[in-house]
């Protein structure tokens, strides 16, 4: 829901709009345009989203390591020489269960585009082709030369404009945006799941080390396995509290309907913003179900026919503050 913004404005990339004598002039009414949703991933749609971003690929080997980390301790030393097959069964099944739901969730937040702005679409032509009013004002950004929608902002990482830009985070090694929020809200969730989960079996092992010979409670030294145990444990408990708060920041902008980048800048209740439930089912696909849990939810194996729109060729408009009509 876009509203028009009646104030008067300081250009992000800090060129006022005063005169030559330093004063600011304030711009008419005006609107940041809202370019519809097909028109800004119809170049991205159809293709794989992945940043080519080093210390994001580091981050993000470094995250499945350590899932994978984790999965090795508790499979391999503390419930597999477990005498108790039910405690194993159960506990494994809910671990592994976690952890792969964890992994498709980094995956999809990942590989998603979040919300990517065409670069180079700042030219008369096209600016002409949206039909825009008289007197509309519409800024272009200055990094990747595109027209800038409501609430976008220029990542430097990705070397483009997000839509509803939250942050980039190198864990995931992508921009946390539109699209593809929901999947980072479902893999802090899942990764402080598995942390506590992970934090609670470590403790009842410990408990029945020291009740039992240590040497019958683990396929693995004494030694290795306090290390092994001890290192889960630090690993756990500092995912858990990370993830346990990038989770709360996350739902808490999601039911403000303001995204962090926002509120850094000052940028909040510029909007029209929407009730927490609307803001919610928009972020999460629909109304509420069992989808919400699920990284799968909206992933399709069959291609359907991809809409190509042609966006209007032409030289790049150098102003970045541009009023309707064009001269």
């Amino acid at each position: 829901m876009k509203s028009p913004v009646h104030r008067c404005r300081d250009v992000e990339h800090g060129r006022g709009l005063g005169g030559a004598g330093g004063g600011t002039t304030c711009l008419q009414t005006e609107q940041r345009i809202p370019i519809s949703k097909d028109v800004i991933t119809s170049t991205s749609a159809s293709a794989m989203w992945f940043i080519r971003d080093a210390c994001g690929i580091v981050c993000a080997i470094i995250t499945w390591l350590l899932v994978f980390y984790a999965e090795f301790v508790v499979l391999f030393v503390m419930l597999l020489p477990s005498k108790n097959l039910t405690y194993s069964i159960i506990n494994g099944t809910l671990f592994n269960t976690l952890a792969f739901l964890a992994l498709a969730s980094h995956l999809r937040a990942m590989c998603t585009d979040p919300g990517a702005v065409p670069k180079g679409n700042a030219t008369k032509e096209y600016i002409e082709s949206l039909q825009l009013k008289p007197g509309q004002v519409v800024y272009k950004c200055p990094k990747c030369s595109s027209i800038k929608p409501d609430r976008a902002h220029h990542c430097s990482v990705c070397k483009r404009c997000i839509r509803k830009m939250d942050h980039h985070c190198p864990w995931v090694n992508n921009c946390v945006g539109e699209n593809n929020q929901k999947y980072f809200v479902l893999f802090t969730m899942y990764i402080a799941l598995i942390s506590l989960h992970a934090l609670v079996m470590v403790v009842f092992h410990f408990l029945n080390c020291f009740e039992d010979d240590w040497t019958k409670c683990s396929t693995f030294s004494p030694p290795a396995t306090v290390i092994l145990l001890i290192l889960l444990c630090f690993e756990g408990l500092l995912f858990l509290i990370f993830t346990s708060v990038m989770f709360g920041t996350q739902v808490h902008s999601i039911c403000t309907d303001e995204t962090g980048i926002e509120r850094l800048k000052g940028e909040t209740g510029k909007w029209g913003k929407v009730p927490c439930r609307e803001a919610m089912q928009v972020a999460f696909g629909g109304p509420f179900s069992l989808s919400w849990c699920s990284p799968f939810s909206g992933l399709s194996c069959k291609r359907g026919p991809v809409e190509h729109i042609t966006v209007p060729q032409g030289e790049i408009i150098e102003e970045d503050v541009i009023e309707i009509p064009l001269d």
